[in-house]
């Protein structure tokens, strides 16, 4: 069976609130929690074809998305992790996103046309660089490319939720979630006295 994320995110929540559902043993846990573990033992997106974004398109979001999250020495890149099929997923998934998103895009190759003559994926490193540059920061944008500052912010959120949502994205965090407890023994000592807080005795 193939599970989106939207279903495996249903099962986390499963897994993590269970054991506070009256009637839910731990056996049912269990059994949650180990669909869990097989829905991201491999990420349902990883062959995904586009079918919202064009070829060019798709192309462009590669390479955005890797300038926003690229691959260092402790996990891979953005479309390593499968966001450019998260980001055509979601567009399927979400009529809101579709014109923002490949509005923006058109955007992006008019901007880079008008200064370079080249699609933003046909520039050069540098040139690539300096554009966005010039949309990253929303405080201090030129006002004339306030549509682009809007598209890269959105853009950014989504491969952020597609990294972070991924497999690897989770390994990355090295997050311990997810899993039912049987019991609770409190926040531990080391934390409490991190935060400068204790427990009323």
């Amino acid at each position: 069976m193939t599970m989106n994320r939207r279903e495996t995110l249903k099962l986390l929540a499963a897994a993590s609130l269970g054991s506070a559902i009256p009637g839910c043993s731990p056996a049912d846990v269990d059994r949650a929690s180990e669909r869990v573990a097989q829905a991201a033992a491999k990420d349902p997106l990883e062959n995904r074809k586009p079918t919202m974004l064009n070829e060019h398109e798709y192309r462009t979001v590669q390479v955005l998305a890797n300038y926003i999250i690229p691959a260092d020495d402790r996990s891979g890149s953005a479309t390593d992790a499968g966001v450019p099929a998260f980001i055509d997923f979601m567009l399927e998934d979400s009529e809101s996103l579709r014109t923002p998103i490949t509005g923006g895009l058109a955007w992006l190759d008019h901007y880079c046309m008008s200064r370079y003559g080249s699609t933003f994926v046909n520039c050069t490193g540098p040139e690539q660089t300096e554009v966005l540059n010039a949309i990253a920061w929303p405080e201090s944008a030129d006002p004339s490319v306030h549509a682009g500052v809007r598209f890269f912010s959105a853009f950014r959120d989504l491969t952020a939720s597609g990294f972070w949502s991924s497999k690897m994205g989770v390994d990355d965090l090295e997050y311990p979630g997810n899993i039912a407890l049987a019991s609770w023994e409190g926040c531990p000592e080391p934390a409490l006295n991190h935060l400068g807080v204790a427990y009323d005795s």
